[in-house]
């Protein structure tokens, strides 16, 4: 494993738009990525497994739950130190980025929000330390982009509900302790459910043979029949709009997180590019090497502003659900291209574990797509400037 010599480009010194505690967040998240992360993840993404045993760090840097106050086990940070916790986690590997962002923001979240209190004295101080995982069950093997059209139901049966269906390509899904769970009641109406291991008919089979994200577990969640405590049902949202602003919060995180797998790519090769000698000069000194270059931080200089100026929108609470989908679907796409770039500086190498780079890259081809689908954010936007629904 080469050593983790990453040094973080901040072109337009956006540093100085950060507070010291922003700083501090962030330092600490990095310097823990690069002890813990950085000499493992490329066994672990060799071999498809996940770091289990790095749980524990991530609740310890604030990873799961940031932007949950105090006193239910959260770290009560603001947006934008979740937002760099989550760069820093990707910074180091998408797979590690999903777990904490499925801890965060689609199920500490919607128990935060929507929950009572007991559920959140219940569940979140548990889930903040990582004493429990949690997953977020919304795709269905018939429904993606369209999961107003899900199949998954719950009947009320007077003392409990009973609970039939499944979900897929679910993150966390085998190791979870509790899923939060959406699904339609015999109304029609979608409701969050909170479905917890060792319940009778539950189960989450893992997903096997990924090219991607093969360092995060995934898997799917499956019903049949399963009991539901009435006390267990999230009160205070229902319909499709509630899972839907639970994507809004891991949307966001990812318009961080893409940056950071960007920021390594292209730090690898910039590195390269000055070490790397042919033709009796170092590669970088080739006027198309340092077009790819000057390329890369220009556009990594444009989604730093971009999420920043979303973490600020955040913070005062004015951020719209189509300002984020914009915030995600550039900066994925920018750091996708930025890895194909990166990996092409490095010639050969690029596609050796000996580097980060194919990694990153394999890594985003699943995190243009989760989330919200890079076509269906281009129509979100659409819609938001348009006024007329495409989707219909």
């Amino acid at each position: 494993m080469r050593p983790d010599l990453f040094e973080a480009p901040d072109y337009y010194n956006l540093d100085d738009l950060l507070t010291d505690e922003h700083k501090l967040v962030r330092n600490t998240a990095r310097s823990w990525v690069k002890k813990n992360i950085s000499p493992i993840i490329e066994e672990y993404a060799q071999k498809s497994a996940f770091p289990e045993q790095l749980i524990n760090g991530l609740a310890e840097v604030g990873a799961f739950g940031s932007y949950i106050p105090t006193e239910y086990g959260g770290a009560g940070l603001d947006q934008i130190s979740y937002g760099l916790i989550m760069q820093e986690l990707e910074r180091g590997d998408s797979g590690i980025r999903s777990t904490a962002s499925v801890q965060s923001s689609l199920v500490m979240g919607p128990i935060f929000n929507y929950g009572n209190e007991a559920q959140r004295k219940k569940y979140l101080p548990k889930l903040a330390s990582g004493e429990w995982i949690g997953s977020f069950g919304l795709t269905e093997p018939n429904h993606g982009s369209n999961p107003g059209g899900m199949e998954t139901k719950f009947k009320d049966m007077g003392d409990h509900y009973l609970l039939n269906g499944a979900k897929m390509w679910i993150s966390n899904a085998p190791i979870c302790n509790v899923a939060v769970v959406w699904a339609k009641n015999e109304e029609g109406r979608i409701h969050g459910l909170i479905v917890e291991r060792g319940m009778e008919g539950f189960s989450t089979p893992e997903t096997k043979n990924k090219w991607s994200l093969r360092a995060s577990i995934t898997g799917e969640l499956i019903f049949d029949n399963v009991k539901i405590p009435k006390e267990n049902i999230l009160p205070n949202k229902s319909g499709l709009s509630a899972p839907l602003k639970c994507l809004d919060a891991a949307r966001y995180g990812i318009s961080w997180g893409a940056i950071g797998a960007a920021m390594d790519c292209y730090d690898t090769a910039l590195r390269y590019a000055k070490e790397r000698t042919q033709f009796g000069k170092p590669i970088g000194q080739f006027q198309l090497q340092q077009k790819k270059l000057a390329e890369m931080v220009t556009e990594i200089t444009k989604a730093q502003l971009l999420a920043w100026r979303l973490g600020a929108l955040k913070n005062e609470g004015k951020a719209t659900s189509a300002q984020i989908s914009m915030a995600k679907r550039n900066n994925v796409d920018m750091a996708l291209k930025i890895a194909r770039e990166a990996r092409q500086i490095l010639g050969a190498m690029g596609i050796s574990g000996e580097y980060s780079i194919m990694r990153h890259a394999m890594n985003l081809e699943s995190v243009i797509t989760y989330e919200g689908t890079h076509d269906v954010h281009l129509l979100i936007t659409g819609l938001d400037i348009t006024g007329l629904n495409a989707f219909k």
